[in-house]
């Protein structure tokens, strides 16, 4: 049990009692990618980076993620900025083995647009943080080579990757955070390029679709909160699901929903997107519900959110004038595994008797 602050004060948070447990899918083409993929990248790295890169799978440390700066948040793995061009090559083929190509290529465009940033910030005066595109962390946690559960983390500002593979076949993909400051570029060669803008515009999309009384149930208030409400939190809890329910929506609005929903989903590998699409036609569709909160034009204050029996996502775009953006896709019980982890244990154990 956590307590999660809102706009609208304090409430004492836990998880929905309609969530259901995780297909054990296997998703074994990937599986063997990451694999290959973390072994390639530990193998290049000297003895002093290799330990750095290496944390155990069963601490604590792969369960503490953020999306801030390195100033703001003290990250563990090794960086960019330590390695020379042919291990950074790896590290981004690491990363590249969670992502679909649309994935990898909003993940790249998000890091580089730290040096936009600072740029912008420059130009204001502002230079409290050094917007450094190294400054992403990557850590493999457990042995990636063994049959056992291993996982691994990308990680930095406005991005964070998180994967647990157990088996050598399954894979749970979250928390999965995406970022974008500027939300859209005000300025210079890059001028009016939007990273996240189908996440944004669906989303506003689907709510002006919805007439007066379907908007009384999904505005949940007049103002957004200033981040996603979950924040860096291990585990999704909320005290209620709110919102308008996708069983109170016409066919048009349900198309727009589905369409939000498969933007998170398919920033992952077909492969995993595809389980989770499955999961998605297999719970009830009618129990997602979709909520939003702040100004309904663009370039005002403006927050949703998306929670099912299975999956929850949030988007907020707040800060800096409302050109700031922050996305996450997670899971109700299988964050870094926990649910995936569980039932895979108990069925060997089940086995072995």
């Amino acid at each position: 049990m956590i307590i999660v602050k809102t706009y609208g004060g304090v409430f004492v948070a836990h998880t929905h009692s309609n969530s259901q447990t995780p297909l054990l899918i296997p998703a074994s083409e990937t599986a063997e990618r990451m694999a290959q993929a973390a072994a390639n990248f530990l193998d290049v790295l000297p003895p002093t980076l290799r330990e750095k890169a290496c944390q155990p799978f069963d601490g604590n440390e792969r369960f503490r993620w953020h999306y801030i700066p390195i100033e703001m948040w003290e990250r563990q793995g090794v960086s960019l900025k330590e390695l020379n061009a042919n291990q950074q090559e790896l590290a981004f083929a690491l990363m590249k083995s969670g992502l679909s190509a649309n994935g990898y290529e909003k993940a790249r465009a998000i890091i580089n647009l730290e040096s936009i940033l600072g740029e912008i910030e420059k130009t204001a005066g502002e230079t409290r943080l050094e917007r450094n595109p190294e400054f992403y962390f990557f850590t493999v946690f457990g042995d990636p080579t063994g049959n056992g559960a291993w996982g691994w983390r990308a990680e930095g500002h406005h991005v964070s990757l998180n994967f647990t593979v157990v088996n050598r076949e399954l894979i749970s993909p979250n928390p999965f955070f995406f970022g974008s400051n500027p939300a859209e570029v005000p300025q210079g060669e890059k001028k009016g390029l939007r990273v996240l803008f189908a996440e944004e515009d669906l989303a506003r999309q689907l709510l002006l679709s919805l007439t007066p009384f379907q908007k009384t149930q999904a505005v949940i208030n007049t103002e957004a909160p200033s981040d996603i409400l979950t924040r860096n939190a291990p585990k999704v809890e909320f005290e209620a699901v709110e919102g308008l329910a996708v069983e109170s929506m016409q066919t048009h609005q349900r198309e727009l929903l589905i369409q939000l929903v498969h933007e998170y989903i398919d920033r992952l590998p077909d492969e995993i997107a595809e389980i989770e699409h499955r999961k998605l036609r297999e719970i009830s569709f009618n129990d997602i519900h979709f909520a939003w909160a702040g100004g309904e034009e663009r370039k005002m204050p403006h927050y949703y959110r998306l929670h099912s029996p299975f999956f929850f996502v949030e988007y907020d775009n707040t800060q800096n004038n409302a050109n700031h953006i922050h996305s996450v896709w997670r899971h109700i019980e299988d964050d870094f595994g926990a649910d995936l982890l569980r039932l895979h244990y108990h069925k060997t154990d089940h086995h072995d008797q």
